[in-house]
């Protein structure tokens, strides 16, 4: 097993160190805004002590990380495939044009969490966010799953303005009592069986990570939002 300390390095130096070592488990300590962990990588297991920086595992190609402490904002950028867990909250664009892989955050997600996600083939990505989300959620989304569970707030929604903008493929999933105002191209409808038996595969990984009961989670409402058209641009081109 590798262990950096953080303490006085460069990030750029970290992730060179990372991307070398032949050592499948590494340690990071110490880690304070350190930009790009783990860009790139697969095939590791990366626990982070701190709070790593901006990027952090942007186009990750199958590692796991796990950080013990909140992250900066892009996590999960591109992100091809893998795990990310994350024991605190994460910072905006969260999961900015995933295409494969899961992010899991204990906490809450800052503006624009999953804008641009999109699926392809068997590439499928899924953003779990335990507690609340900023606005601009799933800001153009075209494929995938983002599941916000509100857990421990007080916010009758659980997401911030704008949820949905400019969505036109996937799905946003809120446990939550009521709606918040969404965009007219957006279709809102209570979850069904299929769809709870869908969520609580997801809310039981994020109980196995984080603790609580899967059912206290499942005895909550959950409202499933997807795209009113399949070309909600249509209006914007031209025919020739």
């Amino acid at each position: 097993m590798l262990k950096i300390d953080c303490k006085d390095k460069h990030f750029s130096e970290i992730g060179k160190t990372i991307r070398e070592s032949k050592d499948k488990e590494i340690v990071i300590d110490n880690c304070l805004g350190h930009r790009y962990i783990a860009s790139g990588v697969g095939g590791k297991d990366i626990v982070i002590n701190g709070t790593p920086g901006n990027a952090l595992g942007s186009y990750l190609d199958g590692c796991k990380i796990v950080v013990n402490g909140s992250a900066q904002d892009a996590v999960g950028d591109t992100m091809n495939d893998g795990i990310i867990i994350i024991h605190g909250n994460s910072g905006d664009a969260t999961g900015y044009a995933m295409r494969g892989g899961k992010i899991f955050i204990k906490g809450d997600a800052g503006y624009r969490a999953g804008i641009h996600m999109k699926a392809y083939k068997d590439k499928f990505p899924v953003l779990v966010i335990g507690g609340k989300a900023g606005s601009f959620l799933g800001e153009y989304q075209a494929g995938g799953i983002i599941l916000v569970l509100g857990v421990n707030t007080d916010s009758k929604t659980n997401v911030g303005y704008f949820t949905g903008n400019g969505m036109h493929g996937g799905k946003i999933i809120l446990r939550s009592d009521e709606l918040p105002d969404l965009p007219p191209q957006i279709i809102s409808r209570k979850a069904n069986a299929e769809d709870l038996q869908e969520i609580e595969k997801y809310v039981q990984e994020y109980c196995s990570y984080f603790g609580g009961e899967p059912k206290d989670i499942m005895e909550k409402s959950f409202y499933v939002l997807t795209a009113d058209s399949a070309n909600p641009y249509k209006q914007l081109y031209t025919s020739l």
